[in-house]
């Protein structure tokens, strides 16, 4: 039977969804969100029913484990972890703040190992040592393969196993710098799952604009969680997308997640304004003109059944409805839409009469026009005839 087969008749998997927008997320150069932003968007994270949220790296500062330590007394409904580097002193200082977890990242690749002028055997060392010290403190503990995607493919395998004989609950592969690409991504996803039993997460990147279908891929592979940032917020490109990772997971029809993506929308906006970083208008999923159309062809569709021409629709992020753009490729449907939107009626040859001047005004505006320019446009041919209205 074929894979297309065998995910049309199994059970919806659910993969474990971990949140890193206040962590990875706050990395991104020039963000710093504030003590009360973070609690807020932790309290919004969990109500949108992430799984786990990596809320800070508590090495930073003593005031960074405060935050953290505020945000564990908040009792959120949902796994809480801190990251660390693959040193002691780290991991006491995240004990500090009484989270549920720690992440514990670890060099791997050659290329990160002789910048520390370390081999493998030190990180073998760090994982007898560290994994059993971290466990003293935490019910929960992850170890990160960091720069995986870069490492030779023994030595990844050999790092999996090893963590999990010292105790690590979960081992993250980490794409570092963002050079996985689907196939191959399924592929390692697919070995190391084949020849280890600890659970995997996948910490994607989006240096080449593949860290949501990366992560999307690994899921198909059979990795057990995968880890994103609040529209994709992140060092360089980014991360992996909530947003876009979960619609993706529910329109598949083969996962369950407990997200509520009605609750997207709002969740998207209060992470861009708390990072100064507005959200582009061709964002996948959340942008501004996901739920705008300007062709004829599309919005006539639309206006008989809007998913004709939408993969979902507005109200399923939590968005008002889509948006019919007056402009040059616009066609009647939409001019008598829009026109009745303003208490006007007309008939489809009256529209027609409308296209060419409205086409003209498109062009010399060089965008679209709003309604009450295209009333005005409507006035101009049926009310008070000029010779602007091609008859």
């Amino acid at each position: 039977m074929s894979n297309d087969a065998l995910h049309m008749h199994a059970e919806p998997v659910s993969p474990w969804i971990v949140d890193t927008t206040l962590r990875d997320g706050e990395q991104a150069p020039g963000v710093v969100f504030g003590a009360d932003e973070k609690r807020m968007i932790a309290g919004m994270l969990a109500e949108t029913g992430v799984d786990e949220l990596e809320i800070g790296y508590p090495a930073i500062s003593p005031e960074e484990q405060n935050v953290i330590s505020e945000i564990v007394s908040m009792r959120l409904p949902v796994r809480l972890t801190c990251w660390s580097r693959a040193k002691q002193e780290d991991i006491i200082s995240a004990s500090r703040c009484g989270t549920d977890g720690i992440h514990i990242s670890f060099p791997l690749s050659e290329l990160y190992l002789s910048l520390m002028g370390k081999d493998y055997g030190w990180v073998r060392n760090q994982l007898e040592m560290l994994i059993p010290e971290a466990k003293k403190y935490f019910s929960f503990v992850s170890a990160g393969a960091q720069d995986a995607t870069r490492t030779h493919g023994s030595t990844l395998e050999t790092f999996v196993r090893d963590a999990a004989d010292c105790g690590a609950d979960r081992v993250r592969i980490a794409d570092t710098v963002g050079i996985a690409t689907p196939l191959s991504l399924m592929q390692q996803i697919q070995h190391l799952k084949a020849s280890v039993a600890v659970p995997l997460e996948f910490h994607a990147h989006n240096d080449l604009g593949m860290a949501t279908a990366n992560a999307f891929s690994a899921i198909e592979a059979g990795c057990d969680a995968v880890s994103v940032s609040v529209t994709g917020l992140g060092e360089r490109a980014g991360n992996a997308s909530l947003e876009e990772l979960v619609v993706a997971l529910k329109l598949s029809g083969r996962y369950r997640t407990s997200i509520k993506t009605e609750l997207l929308q709002s969740l998207c906006e209060t992470v861009a304004h708390a990072s100064n970083r507005s959200i582009q208008d061709q964002k996948p999923v959340i942008g501004n003109a996901v739920f705008q159309h300007e062709s004829g062809i599309h919005c006539n569709a639309l206006l008989k059944n809007p998913l004709s021409y939408q993969p979902f629709l507005p109200g399923d992020i939590g968005k008002e409805k889509y948006e019919l753009v007056i402009g040059k490729h616009s066609g009647s449907a939409s001019i008598q839409h829009v026109l009745s939107t303003k208490g006007i009626t007309i008939d489809r040859e009256q529209a027609g009469i409308m296209l060419s001047d409205v086409r003209h005004a498109a062009d010399r505006k060089k965008c679209g026009l709003s309604a009450a320019e295209l009333v005005t446009i409507y006035r101009q041919c049926f009310v008070n005839p000029q010779d602007t209205c091609k008859r």
